[in-house]
């Protein structure tokens, strides 16, 4: 099954409820990219259908860009909405479609008005704006909140590799 194959893969996938018809894929922006660096939490509900019909995807955590909705996490992408095929796969939606996403944003469809907007009348702020939420919104801890207190143990023990210590870490604020 595709998201078996999803999971064989280089891609950390989280189950909800147990079941294979409903998780999350952690994500990272493409190289090359002003999304490069980001982690981003992908949730992904595959309908009965599937897949004869498109799997929903939408970012679970904060990304500013003019074809995914702001507050939902929405994703405008012709390929998943209007022509997707039963060839294509999993693996495609996260490592073509995802990726040439945030490679070529398309402002003139947007979800994201004020994304589309900036984009279009100043490349250098909107350039800066990505970046500054990739920075806020973007990171590994952001994704791991729902993990958190399973890998806990995970962290301490790669902490302990890395030559940190407990008292170090309580000693910075976060960024």
């Amino acid at each position: 099954m595709d998201v078996m194959k999803l999971m064989m893969s280089d891609y950390n996938v989280e189950t909800i409820n147990d079941g294979l018809n409903e998780f999350n894929v952690e994500f990272h922006g493409p190289k090359e990219s002003l999304y490069e660096g980001g982690v981003w939490k992908i949730r992904v509900e595959l309908p009965d259908a599937y897949p004869y019909k498109s799997p929903s995807i939408g970012f679970v955590n904060k990304i500013f860009h003019p074809n995914v909705d702001e507050l939902s996490g929405s994703v405008c992408l012709d390929v998943i909405n209007q022509s997707w095929s039963p060839m294509f796969d999993l693996l495609n939606v996260f490592e073509v479609f995802l990726p040439q996403l945030l490679l070529y944003p398309n402002p003139s469809d947007p979800l994201n008005g004020d994304a589309a907007s900036l984009m279009m009348k100043d490349q250098k702020q909107y350039d800066q704006k990505v970046k500054e939420y990739c920075e806020r919104y973007a990171k590994k801890e952001n994704i791991m909140n729902s993990k958190a207190k399973e890998e806990s143990e995970d962290e301490d023990v790669t902490d302990d590799e890395s030559g940190s210590s407990d008292d170090e870490i309580a000693g910075h604020a976060d960024p």
